[in-house]
């Protein structure tokens, strides 16, 4: 019985495939190619280069799977939100398996898949509040029981992992910025620099990391000589200052709704402090705090299979013909 879907994930620096049983959601396959020491001596992801590994890594993966191919009921691809050039690399191969296995095709976007990332092997519940902090996108979700989204708030500006990656490039010290900055903040000893928390007394339920990005290149100009220990210093309060943020607004966010349940996902959801602080405001209003695997808070094909099983029972295809790529993030209304 054919009850398996593949699942193609290069939204942008990551090549993924995943094969999911869609009866009983278990992985049958995994994988990912990571381009992070390609784009480490850039200092970010440099789009071009990211299409050009996708087009060797992609199926490198691929060629690992055709002992499945025999019991593939459909082909999902992540289409939105994303580098276009990273996108298409995947739409491509999904539409030429959908085409050449005579399957349907399953557009996914990529933002409803970190949020299936908390429900990988259960039923997805609804009437939940959701974080999502990646280094693209920074933004507070409520979905309800109409399987509706609703945005509570999101950035103006730069993203929580986009300002990490940003605030490490500042002190060179690599790509990603992410585990780079957390672990240097856990060397501060004295911690005696400490940065505003942004929009602290404003009313507004969004965030801004564009002024604390600026707070930190100005500490770093005033010193000379930027050692170790410095840098430790500057990270330390550039992350307490950073996760602070986050919690300010979601505590204004706490205060009007009742989450029973609330999640955090996406890349930069691996981050401990946060995850910390989360617990603990989860725990103030008596919500059950969902936490996705570490393994698959950054991006990853497995989420994306996993949207595709719902999106299957309901029958949600698209046609290979059809023009699916969409850089933006069009189709964020509903589960």
């Amino acid at each position: 019985m054919k009850n398996l879907i593949l699942a193609i994930e290069s939204s942008c620096d990551d090549s993924s495939i995943a094969i999911i049983d869609k009866n009983n959601l278990k992985c049958v396959f995994y994988k990912k190619i990571s381009q992070e020491l390609e784009h480490s001596i850039y200092g970010g992801v440099v789009p071009e280069l990211a299409a050009r590994l996708h087009s060797a890594a992609l199926p490198s993966i691929l060629e690992q799977c055709k002992s499945y191919f025999n019991e593939l009921c459909a082909i999902a691809v992540t289409n939105e939100p994303g580098l276009s050039v990273s996108l298409l690399g995947g739409i491509t191969m999904a539409k030429t398996l959908a085409a050449s296995l005579n399957l349907p095709l399953i557009a996914i976007n990529h933002l409803k898949g970190h949020i299936y990332s908390l429900f990988l092997e259960e039923k997805i519940i609804f009437d939940i509040g959701i974080l999502l902090v990646s280094g693209g996108h920074t933004m507070v979700l409520y979905i309800n029981n109409e399987k509706e989204i609703q945005i509570l708030a999101k950035t103006n500006d730069d993203s929580f992992g986009e300002s990490f990656d940003k605030v490490a490039k500042m002190m060179g010290l690599g790509y990603p910025g992410g585990v780079i900055i957390e672990n240097l903040a856990k060397k501060a000893k004295n911690k005696n620099i400490k940065f505003s928390i942004p929009l602290k007394h404003s009313k507004e339920l969004a965030y801004s990391f564009s002024g604390l990005k600026n707070a930190v290149r100005l500490e770093i100009l005033k010193h000379k000589n930027l050692d170790e220990n410095i840098k430790a210093e500057i990270a330390y309060g550039f992350e307490e200052a950073a996760c602070g943020h986050i919690m300010d607004k979601l505590e204004k966010i706490f205060k009007q709704y009742s989450f029973k349940e609330f999640g955090v996902v996406g890349g930069a959801s691996a981050n401990l402090n946060l995850r910390s602080r989360l617990q603990n405001l989860c725990e103030k209003y008596n919500a059950k705090l969902k936490l996705a695997p570490l393994k698959y808070c950054s991006d990853n094909a497995l989420m994306i299979a996993r949207a595709a099983v719902d999106a299957y029972e309901r029958s949600e295809f698209v046609s290979i013909d059809e023009e699916i790529l969409s850089p933006k993030n069009k189709n964020f209304a509903r589960i």
